[in-house]
Parts: C-alpha cells; sequence; structure tokens
C-alpha cells in the first residue's frame, strides 16, 4: 500500500517512515503542503497523513484544497490539538480520521488500514505513472487521454509495475508475481511480455516509463518521488 506521510518534525517523519516501511507500505514523505499537492496531483496513494501545523500551506488548507479537486485519498489528520473543536474542524474540513499526538504507533497502524479497506469498498484502485492512468475496476489503461487495449497477461504485467513504480524489480520476482509461479527458476517469458508491453505504452510516446536496470532487471520509473 502507498502512503504519503505529510510532516514537518522530522523525528516524527522519521518514526512513521520507518515503522511502515518495516510493515511493508511504500512510503513518500514530505515537510512541505506545496510539494504534498504536487505529489498528490502526479501520484496516486492508498492513504495520507497529514500534520495540520504545516509551514506555508497548513494541513487544513492541503485538505481543502484536495477536496476542492476532487480528491478523494483518505487522510488521517495528526497533530498535538486536542480540543473538541479542533477535531471537529479537522473533520468537516474533509478528514476522514483524527489522532492526538503523541499516538501508539499500532493505533495508527490500525487506523490506517481501515481507511484503506474502507475506500477500496467504494472506490476503484486508480493506478498512474506520469501521464499514464490504469483503472482495475474497468480493466482500462489509458496514456496522454489514449486508451491502450492489452491482454489480461498484459495487464496484469502493467499493475505489478504499477504497484512497485520507481523499484527495481528481479525477472523472476515479476514471473512469480505475475504468472503465480515459485520454482524458482527463471524463464525469458518476462522479456517477451515487457517487450509487447513497450510497444504499446512505450513506443508510441515520447518518454519511456519501463526502464531495464542491467543485470538486476526492470522498473517502471515515473521519475517524481520525492522524499526528506
Amino acid at each position: 500500500m502507498k502512503i504519503l506521510i505529510v510532516e514537518d518534525q522530522k523525528k516524527v517523519a522519521g518514526f512513521l517512515k520507518k515503522g511502515l516501511q518495516e510493515e511493508g507500505w511504500d512510503v513518500t514523505a514530505t515537510a512541505s503542503g506545496e510539494q504534498a499537492l504536487h505529489l498528490l496531483n502526479t501520484n496516486t496513494f492508498d492513504v495520507l497523513t497529514l500534520d495540520i501545523l504545516l509551514p506555508g500551506i497548513d494541513g487544513l488548507e492541503v485538505l481543502r484544497l484536495m477536496r476542492e479537486q476532487g480528491d478523494d485519498t483518505p487522510v488521517l489528520l495528526l497533530t498535538a490539538r486536542d480540543a473538541i473543536p479542533d477535531r471537529v474542524n479537522g473533520l468537516k474540513s474533509g478528514a476522514d480520521d483524527y489522532l492526538i499526538k503523541p499516538f501508539a504507533f499500532e493505533e495508527l497502524l490500525a487506523r490506517l488500514q481501515a481507511l484503506v479497506r474502507r475506500n477500496k469498498r467504494y472506490h476503484p484502485q486508480i493506478l498512474k505513472a506520469s501521464d499514464l492512468v490504469m483503472n482495475t475496476e474497468n480493466h482500462t489503461v489509458k496514456r496522454g487521454g489514449k486508451e491502450i487495449i492489452l491482454s489480461p497477461i498484459e495487464f496484469r504485467l502493467l499493475e505489478f509495475f504499477l504497484q512497485n513504480r520507481n523499484h527495481v524489480l528481479s525477472r523472476l520476482t515479476i514471473e512469480e508475481a505475475v504468472w503465480d509461479t515459485d520454482d524458482g527458476q527463471e524463464s525469458n517469458v518476462v522479456d517477451v511480455y515487457v517487450n509487447h508491453l513497450r510497444n504499446k505504452i512505450d513506443r508510441p510516446f515520447k518518454h519511456p516509463l519501463i526502464k531495464t536496470v542491467r543485470g538486476f532487471g526492470y522498473k517502471l520509473d515515473a521519475g517524481d518521488n520525492y522524499e526528506i
């Protein structure tokens, strides 16, 4: 699962990032409200934690702008403000949940998992990289607004790349995930289908997304990660 942490206290951000990565989450972090809005406009996240007291654009303004733009990504507000009016104001601004600092990591994790489960019941999963958009509910793929027709295997392969965007994936890892094998043996099937996929989502366009990493495998390089 992908999470955006918007937190200007480096100790808190580091604590959250380390704990969530150990739980297998794909974590992006920023200390800036402006950068958070940029990341939300160029990436897809399953959930985000949002500190209210940020320099520049504060957390509530980030939240307000998100909702105005139609972004319904679940938001967990994290703040030291514990007065009831503060909590009510945060929820009225569009937050899905509210957690007071200091907090136990186990509670944070449980709340995040609940938000993700709740959201996925009501919304199709949209996966994005650059100008490529995949809708996993109606099985459509578009790049630059142009619809791309993929075979079922090509679709599963691209979905796996998008779920692991900016991460290097070995051929064996890809084969085991997409073809559901566990024999520990590499074949050339991955190379064949990566080539098919490139012919459809890369070669007709100016900027290729699927990169070969010599000696390792492949990655879908969206080129827009930002971390503190």
